[in-house]
């Protein structure tokens, strides 16, 4: 989601006025980004008409996660069998669209896959909230940063009025991010474009039109083709990882003079300044980064995300996703086996919902009765030793 509403959003919610308050003054503050939107009256009135402000909006940019996903798991979710084949379907679908993009932008075309299947698993889950009331509520809802979503709301309008996408198919996350590769709007109105030519830049249900819009956001932040985003490496016994870092970029030579090599033994490779990756410490797998890992690490400010999409391109183009072991015990699940931990619980007789393989409260707070039933300690954590053991009965 390009600039920051996942990471701002987790941020910017603290000091929110009493809802009763702020449900009050609602219609009041609507009143007031009217005012300065630039927008016309009718298409104002007819973008905010039966809206209400949304108590789940709030709950939502509230909530705190009690769950920390490590890392293996978030990748094991993110990169597995099922999105590669999707991907290279999705791919195949849209040859001539990456293409294009690729070849206009300059930015490799599986890397923008990638980014467009982590995101919306290739335009199957572009998210339901309603973007007009979800940034009007939290335009109006009192936070620190209301300011930043009555600009994002304003972008909305702006959107609806030129006439680019439906005002219905205007839906996405609680903090507004829409489209197939999910965009704020006012990411939107800087980078967004129109790839299939029909004069409208469409990333809600043109696939073309959103690959092209990410390849441009991708260009924008600096991706260079030709020297990929990196590569798997090996640390030498004893590396200091507080060394490590995507910011702590240093010449190839310097990594290579503290043996540092590649997964085979061989020495490094590449020009410039590269950093290392050891995301799980010195005994998990390490990666080589460029300045082109930046470039994916900008579409969301996570190390974590950008390392799924970057690994994903590579499985895309047929090359081997992450070969060091990650240092656990409890294997990770794809989301193939946490349906199937899902089905297992529910045969079991609890109530996780839809086995649909994302884990939430329901399915967590299952797991943890089914780990006191033998003897592990209650995390919630989807693992393949629960998993093992739903299997066995």
């Amino acid at each position: 989601m390009p600039t920051r509403a996942k990471t701002l959003a987790l941020f910017c919610l603290a000091g929110l006025a009493a809802p009763a308050a702020a449900r009050a003054d609602f219609q009041s503050c609507l009143a007031g980004i009217q005012a300065q939107s630039g927008v016309s009256a009718e298409t104002f009135r007819a973008a905010t008409a039966g809206i209400a402000y949304d108590d789940k909006v709030i709950e939502l940019s509230q909530a705190q996660p009690e769950f920390k996903t490590p890392i293996w798991d978030y990748m094991a979710a993110l990169v597995d069998d099922e999105r590669v084949e999707d991907g290279r379907a999705a791919m195949r679908a849209n040859a001539q669209a990456l293409a294009t993009a690729e070849s206009r932008y300059g930015v490799d075309r599986y890397v923008v896959a990638a980014v467009w299947g982590v995101e919306s698993n290739f335009g199957k889950n572009l998210g339901k909230m309603p973007l007009v009331q979800s940034l009007a509520t939290l335009a109006c809802s009192g936070n620190r940063r209301r300011d930043y979503f009555r600009g994002e709301l304003i972008a909305t309008l702006k959107i609806i009025e030129r006439g680019d996408i439906e005002p219905s198919r205007l839906s996405g996350s609680w903090a507004g991010a829409f489209g197939q590769t999910q965009f704020m709007p006012s990411t939107y109105q800087r980078l967004a474009v129109d790839l299939d030519g029909d004069g409208r830049r469409d990333v809600v249900d043109s696939a073309a039109d959103a690959v092209g819009s990410t390849a441009n956001f991708l260009r924008a932040a600096k991706w260079s083709n030709g020297i990929g985003w990196g590569y798997e490496v090996r640390l030498p016994r004893g590396f200091n990882t507080a060394a490590a870092g995507r910011k702590n970029k240093k010449p190839v030579g310097h990594w290579a003079s503290l043996g540092v090599t590649r997964l085979d033994g061989r020495p490094l490779t590449g020009e410039g300044a590269v950093g290392i990756l050891a995301p799980a410490g010195a005994d998990g797998p390490a990666f080589l980064v460029t300045k082109n890992f930046d470039a994916i690490y900008s579409y969301n400010a996570a190390e974590s995300y950008g390392l799924a999409i970057a690994v994903l391109s590579d499985r895309l183009k047929g090359r081997a996703g992450v070969q060091t072991a990650w240092p656990t015990d409890d294997p990770p699940l794809s989301r193939a086996e946490r349906r199937d931990l899902q089905t297992r619980l529910t045969a079991k007789g609890y109530d996780v919902g839809e086995p649909d393989g994302r884990v939430g409260a329901k399915t967590r707070d299952a797991i943890k009765e089914v780990e006191r039933s033998l003897g592990m300690p209650p995390t919630g954590r989807p693992g393949g030793k629960v998993l093992d053991a739903l299997r066995r009965g």
